[in-house]
């Protein structure tokens, strides 16, 4: 069966567009769900002395985020009156700052209480212990909760409506629906889109990452 060129090309067109264009414009108002667990972020520095001179810093599996990925390497959090956390994992790659993010509920089980900030916000941040298989580290200023966010491009912040820096509303379906407020709108072209929610957050609308949450509006 011959088919006519000029339809040929219009399809071809509709597909270069759709590839082209924001996931926010092809899925409605749907953002893709990531939970976080608890982790790390560490220097090279501190590194080091957790894990000896010797040890190389080594991917377990790529993340979603490109280039981003969890690391073969855990260590134990301790906090106020020697409470502590086995088994926390390292993300890669390597920061210029030691971050340590934990949920609203780790901060009650280890004795802490960390604000809630973007990454990187370490001013107010809580102390902690870190131990490794070759040292501990304490760290006066290193464990937050983060604030909710989307991480997303210039393409679907146009799409949206928002700028960097933005607050903006979510919705989630389901048996436990629940809007979220507060959502912190962060762009960079080299990411893609997600917004990443805590476990708190995420038990209490009982989702996991496998799901999508409704862009409701800037708040």
């Amino acid at each position: 069966m011959n088919i006519d060129e000029a339809v040929i090309d219009r399809i071809v067109d509709e597909v270069k567009k759709n590839l082209a264009a924001p996931l926010s414009k092809i899925n409605g108002n749907l953002i893709p769900l990531g939970v976080s667990n608890r982790h790390i972020h560490l220097t090279l520095q501190t590194f080091k002395k957790l894990f000896g001179d010797n040890t190389e810093f080594e991917v377990m599996r790529p993340l979603y985020q490109p280039g981003e990925f969890a690391s073969k390497h855990v260590v134990t959090i301790i906090g106020a009156k020697q409470r502590s956390i086995q088994g926390v994992r390292i993300l890669g790659p390597l920061r210029n700052y030691d971050q340590v993010e934990v949920s609203l509920t780790d901060a009650v089980v280890l004795g802490i209480s960390p604000p809630v900030v973007n990454s990187g916000t370490l001013d107010n941040a809580s102390p902690l212990t870190l131990v490794g298989p070759k040292g501990s580290v304490y760290l006066n200023k290193c464990a937050i909760v983060a604030s909710r966010h989307i991480h997303m491009t210039n393409a679907d912040a146009r799409g949206f409506g928002v700028s960097d820096g933005d607050y903006c509303k979510v919705r989630i379906a389901g048996d436990k629906g629940t809007i979220f407020e507060n959502v912190l709108v962060r762009i960079n072209d080299d990411w893609k889109l997600q917004i990443h929610l805590d476990t708190d957050d995420a038990n209490a609308a009982n989702v996991r990452s496998e799901t999508s949450v409704e862009f409701v509006g800037k708040m």
